[in-house]
């Protein structure tokens, strides 16, 4: 039976080969915290703010520093299917095996496109946080890719923390623009990692405190 992949699902077999065996062999899944909704909220806004810029063909404040570099992909019927966590990109291999992700944005350079992807926080990004979502990148671009767009060799993460509270009671964000490498190869690579880890043994507990006691 094919297996279908999500950019978040493959970050498990990063994180713990076991775990991720576990869930897509013995549909055995790791308890899940209680999602906060703050991201949930800002990600809706976020993307309609950034739309109504779109529909006048210019970059919203967060970007002005890329101005005159590149413009926000204005494809909104094509932009709506990749942002639905249902539909998003999608990438079948020969044996319909399945990979697909769901975006925030999109910026347009020349005949190339840039992932761009919001990220709420609690407090600013540290100097390595932007490297933990380098999979993410190069799994968004790998899918664009094998659809048959070209992308840069680089993404943006737009990062958004609480600075202070106006008088008036506005709650005032920050934000960060961060500019990260990718290659589309290296999710190749964690893709076919995951078909290698899911079609032999479970793998033996390596340090993990959740799955080190269960039976395979």
């Amino acid at each position: 039976m094919p297996y279908r992949f999500s950019a978040t699902s493959l970050r498990l077999v990063l994180e713990c080969p076991r775990c991720f065996w576990l869930q897509f062999n013995k549909n055995i899944k790791r308890p899940e915290g209680i999602f906060p909704t703050l991201p949930s909220g800002m990600d809706r806004i976020l993307k309609e703010h950034f739309d109504r810029f779109m529909m006048y063909g210019r970059l919203p404040p967060e970007l002005e520093q890329l101005n005159g570099d590149v413009k926000l992909f204005n494809n909104k019927q094509l932009l709506d299917e990749w942002r639905n966590n249902r539909k998003g990109i999608m990438w079948k291999d020969e044996n319909e095996n399945t990979l697909m992700g769901a975006i925030d944005n999109l910026l347009q350079k020349g005949d190339k496109l840039i992932v761009l992807d919001y990220k709420t926080r609690g407090y600013a990004p540290k100097e390595d946080t932007a490297s933990h979502y380098e999979h993410q990148m190069d799994i968004y671009n790998f899918l664009l890719r094998k659809n048959g767009f070209r992308t840069e060799e680089y993404s943006y993460l737009l990062f958004y923390h609480p600075d202070k509270v106006a008088a008036s009671g506005e709650v005032i964000f920050h934000k960060n623009l961060v500019k990260v490498a990718t290659d589309p190869k290296r999710a190749e690579k964690l893709f076919e990692r995951a078909l290698k880890v899911l079609g032999e043994e479970c793998p033996e507990a390596n340090g993990c405190s959740w799955c080190k006691n269960i039976k395979a």
